[in-house]
């Protein structure tokens, strides 16, 4: 699985980034704009939902669950401190895809019981995407929260995100996650569709 996070600082516009991702072929697009309002945020999710209806993907929103509602998107990613996924959930109902960020075996566990579709373990590495950034995990942080989940017998779909680069796919796969998130490395490279390609030929699934 792979899930493409627009990226406000791409020369290329979200709208082009996304065309290019889907043209490639990923079927899950998380819309991020960093500082925008809720209510440009709306414009674009409502601008680009054709692009991922026509194929079928996933449009996620980040933080903004309204957004989410009022664009008729397939679900909201909610970091740590916006809305509370059991609240997202109650206001979206069972069909939306809820996802959420974790950086330790922690936030792994508060969160284990909620219902919620998939987490976002990260970063990674260092990602200028992002303020605030929670401490790095590496590979083998990335390994030891995938370890920790089966042990507990954890059942929740996780996905590696932050500064993830396409040499990195490989090990991060080896080290347990279901899929990966990317943002930097596609939203600058000179060919994204070409670029997302060569992200999906290394997913099991192909996309």
């Amino acid at each position: 699985m792979l899930q493409y996070i627009t990226n406000t600082s791409s020369p290329v516009s979200i709208e082009d980034q996304v065309k290019g991702v889907l043209e490639g072929g990923c079927r899950w697009i998380q819309l991020r704009m960093k500082d925008a309002s809720q209510e440009e945020v709306l414009e674009m999710a409502k601008m680009i939902k054709p692009l991922t209806d026509a194929k079928e993907a996933f449009l996620i929103i980040n933080d903004y669950v309204d957004v989410c509602r009022d664009a008729n998107a397939t679900g909201v990613h909610l970091g740590k401190t916006d809305t509370p996924p059991s609240k997202a959930r109650m206001e979206l109902g069972p069909l939306a895809v809820i996802g959420t960020t974790v950086n330790t075996f922690a936030d792994i566990e508060a969160v284990k019981s909620l219902d919620i579709d998939y987490i976002g373990m990260g970063p990674f590495t260092h990602t200028d995407t992002k303020k605030n950034l929670e401490p790095v995990l590496g590979i083998e942080g990335i390994r030891n929260l995938c370890s920790e989940m089966l042990a507990n017998d954890i059942n929740i779909a996780h996905v590696a995100v932050g500064g993830i680069k396409l040499e990195d796919v490989p090990a991060l796969l080896e080290a347990g996650v279901d899929g990966i998130a990317v943002s930097g490395a596609i939203a600058f490279a000179d060919d994204i569709a070409e670029e997302t390609r060569k992200f999906c030929a290394l997913l099991p699934t192909g996309n």
